[in-house]
């Protein structure tokens, strides 16, 4: 079984294994396509096609056939008539159009103030970033409902059809870069094993921060410290994002 298909739900959760007690390891969210490889009793064995990630999602009622023309640009976009919201960067087709609204399901209607065409691009990531300060650190997440410190980075990457990988491991073997650096400026990506932050500056920093269980802003320096010290772990690479 190799066939692909587009989620139409806002979040997915993709599990490490098919049991919804096994860890969250990443999600998927509205418009994005995957292939099934395989079924596992109510579970799918899929690869995402955007960063070719494997995992387990339910079993659902998902669709083949799908033409995104445009993307959320908002932290998250309501539904009108539903009580749900579309997170960043999900990929939409737009089917009606009715003054400041646009329809992309049959009743499901968001604001055309929410959107950008598909092939738009923000170049401007310190933007996006800030837009998730404060919101839940969530091991696995890539939503406004949690996210993680490697699906910050990765989802900027996203939002402007680059790929990128979603895990820290993955992204160090991916990226160039430095083991050491003595003065940082903005766009310094800095790794460490199993995290990473952005520069947004030449004194601070914004990650997705486990301990701190939000998306928040600190100084660089003392970052690097309480790392070293709380968690043993020292930089392992700084690249430019």
């Amino acid at each position: 079984m190799q066939n692909n298909y587009y989620s139409t739900y806002s979040c997915v959760n993709i599990y490490e294994r098919p049991s919804i007690n096994s860890k969250i390891s990443s999600q998927i969210i509205y418009g994005e396509k995957f292939k099934v490889l395989k079924k596992v009793k109510n579970f799918l064995k899929i690869r995402t096609s955007y960063d070719r990630y494997h995992g387990y999602i339910q079993d659902k009622n998902f669709i083949k056939k799908f033409k995104p023309t445009h993307k959320v640009k908002t932290l998250k976009a309501r539904i009108y008539k539903s009580n749900n919201f579309l997170a960043f960067s999900s990929e939409i087709e737009i089917i009606k159009k009715k003054k400041n609204y646009v329809m992309f399901e049959k009743n499901k209607w968001i604001k055309k103030k929410d959107i950008t065409h598909i092939n738009n691009k923000e170049k401007n990531f310190t933007k996006i970033f800030k837009s998730y300060l404060n919101y839940k650190y969530k091991w696995g997440g890539k939503t406004y409902q949690g996210i993680d410190c490697s699906a910050l980075i990765q989802i900027f990457y996203k939002f402007n059809n680059i790929f990128f990988p979603r895990d820290t491991v993955d992204q160090i073997k991916y990226k160039k870069g430095t083991m050491t650096k003595k003065k940082f400026k903005l766009g310094d990506i800095i790794y460490w094993k199993g995290h990473v932050a952005v520069c947004i500056n030449s004194k601070k920093l914004i990650h997705a921060y486990g301990p701190k269980k939000k998306v928040i802003i600190m100084p660089i320096n003392e970052t690097i410290k309480t790392i070293e010290k709380t968690a043993n772990l020292k930089v392992k690479k700084i690249c430019r994002i």
